[in-house]
């Protein structure tokens, strides 16, 4: 009905001029004739221009008071027209925002005198506001300063109608010609095809959007540093064991039962099971020893090592527990130089914060060979560091129980213009390594960093709670691109 209205109205006169009057003259709704517009406008059976006009409509409290009348008039008519009536009286009479905007507006005005009792100063008044909302309502035009007015009480608000003028298209026809879409038998059987008109193929046409899955900037970054890994030559390492043993979480790593990171305020123990069924007996009595008394050159902790305590289950606070594992079973064999790394979750039982959580995700690694030095830990560690974009590198002794020496790793943060630390490396001790029973000459350079803090600085994330667990607004995903480490 609209289309035959558009084209035949176009027949005999050279323009719609407007849209909306034309919808109106027709009784047509407007919605209806704006899409029938752009349809005829996309086989160019006419040509439509975008007009806008800007008009002024009403909030939900403008309308109220279209009703109702101002809060400042309300307010005047509860008053008594002689004498006066007590504040908290008249607070009774109307809505609490009425009230409120009501004395502010009509003590502005001088209407009434405000203090513990409320009276009138002059005996009549007039809803200018009102009036100016009902000539809003009703599409008449008011001056520019009625507006402002209006527009700072937020009574009224700002509303862009588009709609179209019209005129003749390059293939205008009163009435629009069917097009075929295919050619089917029957056309080639009745030989209809000959005559047929085909719609044209709009080969820059956009499909719908493919759905698929999102990658979480989590593993976006952890695949790009498993890459780094692989191009260095390293191998990955398994690391399905959520749950591990305090022996191989801390014992093996020459780490004495009474370090403050066992515990219960730093590790979650496991209630059931609570303790492991099988440890190598042959191990754990070098480890014992070397606790103990020493060895190996070292003079121990000098303490009585308990097995009850290494026997206790716990979730892994660090990669490095499985990094253990590794070398012992290595240890085992006729050695060979081995490169491993590791990318997964460990448990630490921290408070939660912008920068912490109590589960989060550990980048290890390690060169296991003969003869390493401190020199090729440095070198390493800017070899890798340097594929991630950070070339500016500096080192700082530290403490771990289980390497000597170590040293905390800081890098230049050419956004933050200062040294950030990035991660902490060493090199494994004889108390760790040669309980295994590898060679005296064969030495272990590690190193170890988050996942969380990188990510965090390529994504322009603060707080780490945006990132990972129950509070992460799904967009993120499905928004932020891939992640290219090292690439400006």
């Amino acid at each position: 009905m609209a289309e035959d209205a558009i084209l035949g109205y176009l027949a005999t006169h050279a323009e719609i001029p407007d849209s909306e009057q034309f919808a109106t003259q027709h009784s047509l709704h407007h919605n209806e004739v704006v899409n029938v517009i752009k349809s005829l406008h996309g086989f160019r059976y006419i040509d439509a221009h975008d007009i806008k006009r800007e008009t002024w409509v009403l909030t939900d409290e403008g309308k109220k008071y279209a009703a109702d009348g101002s809060p400042e008039v309300q307010l005047f008519l509860a008053l008594p027209p002689q004498g006066s009536i007590s504040k908290d009286e008249l607070q009774k009479k109307l809505d609490p925002s009425v009230f409120k905007i009501g004395c502010s507006q009509a003590g502005k005005n001088k209407w009434v005198e405000m203090g513990k009792q409320v009276s009138r100063k002059v005996q009549h008044v007039e809803d200018k506001v009102k009036d100016l909302l009902i000539r809003v309502q009703s599409g008449q035009a008011i001056g520019k300063d009625d507006i402002n007015s209006l527009k700072a009480r937020k009574l009224i608000v700002a509303q862009t109608w588009k709609g179209y003028s019209v005129r003749k298209g390059p293939n205008y026809a009163p009435k629009r010609k069917k097009v075929a879409t295919d050619l089917t038998r029957e056309n080639l059987q009745r030989g209809d095809w000959k005559e047929l008109e085909f719609k044209e193929y709009n080969f820059n046409a956009k499909g719908p959007p493919a759905e698929s899955g999102h990658l979480h900037p989590l593993l976006k970054v952890k695949q790009q540093l498993k890459n780094i890994f692989l191009q260095l030559g390293f191998e990955e390492m398994p690391t399905n064991n959520f749950v591990e043993s305090s022996f191989w979480n801390f014992d093996a790593l020459f780490q004495p039962q009474q370090h403050p990171a066992r515990d219960s305020h730093d590790t979650f123990f496991l209630e059931a099971p609570s303790t492991t069924r099988e440890l190598p007996e042959d191990y754990v009595e070098l480890v014992k020893h070397v606790h103990e008394s020493g060895g190996y050159g070292s003079r121990g902790y000098m303490y009585d090592w308990k097995r009850e305590e290494a026997n206790k289950n716990l979730l892994r606070t660090h990669t490095t527990a499985v990094s253990t594992r590794m070398l012992y079973a290595l240890a085992k064999q006729p050695f060979s130089p081995k490169r491993y790394f590791s990318i997964d979750r460990v448990f630490r039982n921290e408070s939660v914060d912008r920068t912490h959580l109590a589960e989060f995700h550990q980048i290890e690694g390690l060169v296991c060979d003969r003869g390493l030095t401190l020199g090729d830990l440095i070198g390493v560690l800017n070899d890798f560091f340097s594929r991630l974009g950070m070339s500016k590198l500096r080192f700082k002794p530290a403490y771990n129980p289980y390497t000597e020496p170590s040293m905390e790793i800081f890098s230049y943060h050419e956004g933050l213009k200062k040294w950030v630390e990035i991660g902490n490396s060493g090199m494994f001790r004889p108390e760790m390594l040669l309980p295994m029973g590898f060679p005296e000459d064969v030495r272990v350079i590690a190193w170890g960093l988050s996942l969380e803090r990188p990510t965090m600085i390529l994504y322009g994330i603060d707080n780490i709670r945006d990132l990972f667990g129950h509070k992460v607004d799904l967009s993120l995903i499905k928004r932020n691109p891939i992640c290219r480490l090292g690439i400006n």
